[in-house]
């Protein structure tokens, strides 16, 4: 791979022994992947700060920039962490103390996690902690290359934003964050960012759940390539695309979409494609969208709803504005918890906007930084869960064995009220 003057100056270590490991991880899989240089970049969004049993008996041994070397660099050697080159973010992380005694979570993990967030902070990471950094202020523009994790957060990055990553791991960003570099070679080629598939819905696609479903079929039909979607299209926001990319990233692997005329990349469904013609589409019609509906609400036997969980991707202030109205004046179930997961930065302006009180009020709770999925946890004694996002639908069964609901906002809140699931497919 060729470098520049200043890649081999960070190779050999003229800025210190972590950016010359940091290097070294770069050309390491920069080789591997077939790349032919490096990129600038100067927006990474990975993790540092989220504890782990792995990362705890690290801390244990040498602090955090043992943990960061090991898990961040690819690097055994003792190394002093320096300030991060460019701006980089911390992404969702484990629960916070807004979580503490709700589950059996442990309470050493979120000291743990309070520690780390002080020495990453200190040395340049913004501690955003959500799966959602678009929402919170790291919003990159169009053909800006960027590093980034999180399926749901790529998929976005690179589809409504506009902005080039490929879905990279903890170490890889841990190397960008002191570098400033990334290997070209991926979603960074605009060759490689042209649609390979064609999905038409003939049904309509015109909710938040519609806009799961829809999206869910579309990964399954093209699994980690490129769909261009087209149909009966009603005009998404905010909450619709994050929810169709993440459902497209879930039952796939989808990293880049075009949505003619809504996506950056493609103001025409030919434009799309670039230069290859296009292709006969794969339809979506009514029996796909039933068979979707099945398969995501396949995992639930008992109707009795322990757990209603909202909020992923992270929720907008729009859809927890939302969620308050539907709980004004209502009271959930006894046997039923509500929990809304959201950006804490977000969460702050629902506090002042009075509909933390409402949600609270009804018995739910407003909490951020996590999700069960992520955390690994649920209020102990969760059997039965509901939810409106098909990623979660998809994951928390096989990560915590209980059974799933999936369907509308208001189905889960009549869930959460009366402690029963009597959602069904319009």
């Amino acid at each position: 791979m060729r470098l520049t003057d200043d890649e081999t100056r960070m190779r050999d270590g003229v800025e210190g022994d972590a950016v010359a490991a940091a290097m070294d991880l770069l050309i390491r899989y920069g080789d591997a992947l077939g790349a032919e240089r490096l990129v600038d970049t100067r927006n990474v969004a990975g993790t540092m700060t989220q504890p782990s049993p792995a990362k705890a008996k690290l801390f244990e041994e040498g602090g955090w920039a043992r943990a960061y070397a090991v898990i961040n660099l690819d690097c055994d050697r003792e190394i002093e962490v320096p300030r991060m080159k460019v701006p980089t973010c911390q992404l969702q992380h484990g629960f916070a103390d807004d979580a503490n005694g709700l589950t059996l979570y442990p309470e050493s993990s979120i000291r743990l996690q309070d520690d780390a967030e002080s020495f990453f902070s200190e040395r340049g990471v913004n501690i955003l902690a959500t799966c959602t950094p678009y929402q919170v202020g790291n919003l990159p523009v169009r053909g800006e290359h960027c590093a980034w994790m999180e399926s749901s957060a790529v998929v976005y990055c690179n589809s409504v934003l506009g902005a080039r990553t490929n879905c990279e791991g903890a170490a890889s960003t841990g190397a960008a964050a002191l570098t400033g570099k990334i290997p070209l070679w991926g979603n960074h080629l605009a060759e490689n960012r042209h649609a390979t598939h064609l999905i038409r819905a003939d049904v309509d696609v015109d909710s938040f759940q519609e806009w799961g479903m829809f999206g869910y079929f579309v990964g399954e039909q093209v699994l980690e390539a490129r769909p261009a979607v087209t149909g009966l299209l009603a005009q998404p926001d905010l909450a619709d695309l994050k929810h169709f990319g993440a459902a497209t990233a879930t039952s796939g692997g989808v990293e880049l979409f075009h949505m003619p005329g809504v996506t950056p990349e493609a103001p025409t469904l030919e434009a799309a494609f670039g230069t290859s013609p296009v292709p006969e589409p794969v339809v979506y019609g009514r029996r796909e969208r039933e068979a979707v509906y099945a398969a995501l609400n396949g995992q639930g036997n008992s109707r009795d709803v322990d757990f209603v969980l909202l909020g992923c991707p992270h929720a907008s202030l729009d859809q927890v504005a939302e969620l308050a109205a539907r709980l004004e004046g209502r009271h959930l179930s006894s046997s039923t918890e509500l929990w809304v997961m959201m950006p804490r930065a977000l969460a702050s302006m629902a506090l002042r906007n009075g509909y933390t009180r409402t949600i609270t009020a009804a018995g739910g709770r407003v909490l951020t930084d996590s999700c069960p999925a992520m955390s690994k946890a649920a209020p102990p004694g969760t059997r039965v869960f509901a939810t409106d996002s098909a990623k979660q639908a998809h994951y928390l069964p096989a990560i915590l064995g209980i059974e799933a609901w999936f369907g509308t906002l208001a189905e889960c809140v009549d869930a959460a009220v009366t402690g029963r699931w009597s959602g069904g497919l319009a």
